[in-house]
């Protein structure tokens, strides 16, 4: 009977244990416009690319143009390629494209990065969108207090993709309860302010506002941030964006005065599918060089 007795509570004691038992993620939001949302073909991916990723998970906030009430619906699911251009989502299915963006490269790298570590990544983007209310086109901007499309801006479709994928505390569906800590900000916009010298000029106080919310949203001050300097496809040998030297410098000033934050140069040797957007070779390379870059910021904050 004593013996009995003994194997109960054991078994309570596990069961208590798993019960208490948690999985650790480090959490990554990739956000932006059209070349975040990613344009490179799935036929173009190599075998290593072209799978499921391994403890590796994905939130990916449908994207909405300003106004819509779906932005930011989704599920949780394991990374595997169709998260680009076409996506979209709602609370109970993915609905897979036949592109891909950055984000199965920049998965690649940091699992070879961090080898025993499970990684989250919560993306949520849209093509066509600025940050400057000025430069409002139909998808809509990220400017916070931007009233117009019944009060609905990307800001709002941003916050409603993080409530959504915090809902859920078991991303992996293994019974664990998950905890997600957020490792960094991957960015990759801008193009949409480049339409005129006085859009162009604020752009340095519209980002550094816009990375300075998102960093709060995600509560941890001071999150790493990798942002990536956009590129003209000079298509038919005319400029697309007509002031894109001021918002590269811009991007060049955020990185000089956020001791935090790096950015990646590479776009200006990619190669575009159309006027605006990269290949698939550069949407490969452009992940992986995130990696690259936002794993130095983390071992540098690590060596504090």
């Amino acid at each position: 009977m004593r013996t009995l007795v003994v194997i109960c509570n054991l078994l309570i004691c596990c069961i208590a244990f798993s019960q208490n038992k948690s999985n650790t993620f480090k959490l990554f939001y990739l956000g932006g416009q059209s070349n975040m949302d990613g344009f490179g073909y799935n036929k173009d991916l190599p075998d290593s690319l072209n799978t499921n990723f391994d403890d590796v998970y994905i939130f990916h906030g449908n994207p909405a143009i300003g106004g819509e009430l779906d932005g930011g619906l989704g599920i949780w699911e394991q990374l595997k390629p169709g998260h680009g251009e076409g996506f979209s989502s709602d609370n109970e299915k993915n609905n897979l494209s036949e592109r891909f963006g950055l984000e199965l490269s920049f998965a690649k790298k940091m699992k070879a990065l961090f080898p025993n570590d499970k990684i989250a990544i919560i993306k949520y983007s849209r093509g066509g969108t600025s940050i400057d209310s000025m430069a409002y086109r139909k998808p809509g901007c990220w400017e916070p207090d931007f009233n117009a499309d019944q009060g609905i801006n990307q800001y709002d479709h941003f916050l409603a993709t993080l409530r959504n994928a915090f809902k859920d505390h078991d991303i992996d569906n293994d019974g664990m309860e998950d905890v997600l800590v957020p490792e960094g900000i991957v960015w990759m916009q801008g193009e949409a302010d480049t339409d005129t010298k006085e859009i162009a000029e604020r752009y340095l106080f519209n980002l550094k506002r816009l990375m300075d919310l998102i960093r709060a949203s995600l509560l941890t001050d001071d999150l790493p941030i990798v942002i990536g300097k956009i590129s003209d496809s000079w298509d038919n040998g005319d400029k697309v964006y007509p002031y894109e030297e001021l918002v590269q410098y811009a991007q060049e000033e955020f990185v000089k005065m956020d001791k935090n934050s790096d950015i990646v140069r590479n776009s200006r040797y990619y190669k575009f599918s159309d006027r605006w957007h990269y290949d698939s070779q550069g949407f490969i390379d452009l992940g992986s060089s995130f990696a690259e870059k936002l794993y130095g910021l983390i071992i540098k904050n690590s060596n504090k």
